[in-house]
């Protein structure tokens, strides 16, 4: 458990620092899908833009008299294969990546509304009164939003 939660005092109970752990845990792991999303996407634009620079100055230009000829060298030379099939590697691990990165926002926005809405029920009478220095050390810590539902 993180030491920020179990070091609150008596105005959260267990299955409240629980919650809250778990919501910590789908942050990150969110944060660590959008960051290898972004890495990948970009990885794969400029690889793709390297391969349009190399494929035309390699092939497009010196055969541009026949489309048949270009298709024929492309397709001759295995080397060539195997950068258009790396390509496509690239672009597929993006798509798996922005899945998953959707896949686990959806899982820390739907449990970061649990929380919110049932945050009467987790801070009684008291606890009530200061449950905005939770929120508050979510907020700063974590960068996550405890007050309102909307992203």
């Amino acid at each position: 458990m993180e030491v920020n939660l179990m070091i609150l005092n008596s105005d959260t109970d267990q299955a409240t620092k629980q919650m809250l752990q778990y919501v910590i845990e789908k942050k990150r792991k969110w944060d660590y899908y959008h960051a290898a999303h972004r890495i990948m996407l970009w990885t794969s634009i400029l690889y793709t833009l390297a391969l349009f620079y190399i494929f035309y100055y390699s092939i497009m230009t010196p055969y541009q008299y026949s489309l048949l000829e270009m298709l024929v060298i492309l397709t001759n030379k295995k080397s060539y294969l195997l950068i258009v099939l790396l390509a496509i590697f690239l672009f597929s691990g993006t798509t798996i990546l922005h899945k998953k990165r959707e896949d686990s926002e959806k899982e820390y926005h739907d449990l970061r509304c649990e929380i919110i809405d049932r945050s009467k029920d987790l801070w009684k009478g008291e606890a009530w009164k200061n449950r905005h220095r939770i929120f508050q050390m979510m907020k700063k810590t974590y960068d996550i939003n405890l007050y309102h539902e909307s992203k």
